[in-house]
Protein backbone atom coordinates (compact mmCIF):
# COMPACT_ATOMS: atom_id res chain seq x y z
CA UNK A 1 0.00 0.00 0.00
CA UNK A 2 1.39 3.28 -0.81
CA UNK A 3 0.60 6.35 1.23
CA UNK A 4 -0.01 9.67 0.12
CA UNK A 5 3.15 12.00 1.00
CA UNK A 6 2.19 15.92 1.80
CA UNK A 7 4.82 18.33 2.80
CA UNK A 8 4.30 20.90 5.53
CA UNK A 9 4.98 24.50 4.70
CA UNK A 10 8.33 24.14 7.15
CA UNK A 11 9.64 21.38 5.63
CA UNK A 12 9.31 22.46 2.04
CA UNK A 13 11.49 25.54 3.47
CA UNK A 14 13.71 23.71 4.68
CA UNK A 15 14.29 21.04 2.03
CA UNK A 16 14.66 24.86 0.16
CA UNK A 17 16.95 25.99 2.84
CA UNK A 18 19.06 23.00 2.18
CA UNK A 19 19.49 22.93 -1.74
CA UNK A 20 20.17 26.51 -1.61
CA UNK A 21 23.23 26.14 1.01
CA UNK A 22 24.88 23.18 -0.77
CA UNK A 23 24.30 24.85 -4.45
CA UNK A 24 26.64 27.78 -3.19
CA UNK A 25 28.89 25.41 -3.14
CA UNK A 26 28.41 23.01 -5.56
CA UNK A 27 25.36 22.94 -7.46
CA UNK A 28 25.77 18.76 -9.55
CA UNK A 29 26.28 18.05 -5.26
CA UNK A 30 22.89 19.97 -3.91
CA UNK A 31 21.13 18.55 -7.17
CA UNK A 32 22.06 14.98 -6.14
CA UNK A 33 21.19 15.47 -2.72
CA UNK A 34 17.53 16.65 -3.79
CA UNK A 35 17.57 13.25 -6.01
CA UNK A 36 18.67 11.06 -2.72
CA UNK A 37 15.70 12.84 -0.99
CA UNK A 38 13.00 11.92 -2.86
CA UNK A 39 14.16 8.59 -3.68
CA UNK A 40 14.02 8.43 0.32
CA UNK A 41 10.67 9.85 0.04
CA UNK A 42 9.65 7.03 -2.31
CA UNK A 43 10.55 4.61 -0.08
CA UNK A 44 8.94 6.11 2.62
CA UNK A 45 5.58 5.79 0.78
CA UNK A 46 5.23 2.04 0.83
CA UNK A 47 7.89 1.59 3.95
CA UNK A 48 6.96 4.53 7.20
CA UNK A 49 6.93 1.93 10.04
CA UNK A 50 10.63 0.81 8.36
CA UNK A 51 11.49 3.99 10.05
CA UNK A 52 12.87 4.72 13.62
CA UNK A 53 10.33 6.51 16.09
CA UNK A 54 10.91 9.93 17.31
CA UNK A 55 9.81 9.34 20.39
CA UNK A 56 8.82 6.51 22.31
CA UNK A 57 5.68 8.45 23.61
CA UNK A 58 4.48 8.87 19.81
CA UNK A 59 4.67 5.96 17.92
CA UNK A 60 3.37 7.80 14.64
CA UNK A 61 6.01 10.07 15.04
CA UNK A 62 8.92 8.85 12.94
CA UNK A 63 12.26 10.06 11.46
CA UNK A 64 14.15 9.09 8.31
CA UNK A 65 17.63 8.99 8.09
CA UNK A 66 18.78 10.15 4.24
CA UNK A 67 22.13 8.98 3.35
CA UNK A 68 23.83 11.30 1.42
CA UNK A 69 27.87 11.74 1.45
CA UNK A 70 29.56 11.70 5.07
CA UNK A 71 26.52 12.66 6.84
CA UNK A 72 22.90 13.36 5.29
CA UNK A 73 19.60 13.98 6.19
CA UNK A 74 16.87 13.65 8.49
CA UNK A 75 13.26 13.66 7.71
CA UNK A 76 10.73 14.36 10.24
CA UNK A 77 7.21 13.03 9.65
CA UNK A 78 4.21 11.68 11.17
CA UNK A 79 1.79 9.00 10.15
CA UNK A 80 -1.77 10.51 10.20
CA UNK A 81 -3.84 7.69 9.00
CA UNK A 82 -3.97 4.92 6.65
CA UNK A 83 -3.46 6.69 4.01
CA UNK A 84 -1.27 10.03 4.63
CA UNK A 85 1.92 10.56 5.51
CA UNK A 86 3.45 14.26 6.03
CA UNK A 87 6.96 15.64 6.55
CA UNK A 88 6.97 17.68 9.07
CA UNK A 89 10.79 19.19 9.15
CA UNK A 90 13.77 17.87 6.95
CA UNK A 91 17.61 18.65 8.27
CA UNK A 92 21.08 18.04 7.80
CA UNK A 93 22.52 15.46 9.97
CA UNK A 94 24.88 18.17 11.47
CA UNK A 95 22.52 20.39 12.33
CA UNK A 96 20.80 20.85 15.65
CA UNK A 97 18.29 18.89 16.44
CA UNK A 98 14.32 19.36 15.34
CA UNK A 99 13.12 20.23 18.97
Amino acid sequence: MNYQLRLAPRAADDLQRLFEFLAQHDFTAAERAREAIAKAFEFLQTFPFACRKATPEHPFLREMVIEFGQAGYVALFEIEDSSTITILAVRHQREGDFY
